[in-house]
């Protein structure tokens, strides 16, 4: 328990620093009109979560232990980004011949998310 807490610990705080690295870096190359940073951020975690499940799948791999999983995605990329993990449990569905739920899973992820942020803004806006 200790071991786990640890390693998502090291790894959130790797994540967090590497996406305002990142996030910062793009802004100030390319500008803010448009999220790019953000975009690259769960673009390239996506990427990375998908290769890191792929090996987590093979028993002999060092991550299919639990600290360096806990390490590199529950932390790491947990930081660094949320699609990552949405990404990779969208591509397990598929895979697993649920296409059906892959889709209804996008499709309720992004409408429910971008509600919850509406929401957001709403209840700010009526709090002033």
């Amino acid at each position: 328990m200790i071991s786990g807490f640890i390693s998502v610990t090291l790894g959130s705080v790797l994540g967090a620093v590497a996406r305002y690295f990142v996030s910062g870096l793009v802004a100030r190359r390319i500008g803010e009109t448009f999220p790019y940073g953000t975009l690259l951020i769960n673009v390239s975690g996506a990427f990375v979560i998908g290769i890191l499940g792929d090996l987590a799948t093979d028993k002999t791999s060092l991550l299919a232990e639990p600290d360096p999983w806990l390490f590199a995605v529950t932390g790491f990329l947990g930081a660094y980004t949320t699609v990552s993990s949405f990404s990779l449990q969208t591509l397990s569905l598929a895979r697993d011949g649920e296409g059906g739920r892959a889709g209804l899973y996008v499709v309720l992820s992004v409408a429910l998310s971008l509600a919850a942020a509406a929401l957001g803004f709403v209840l700010v806006d009526a709090l002033r």
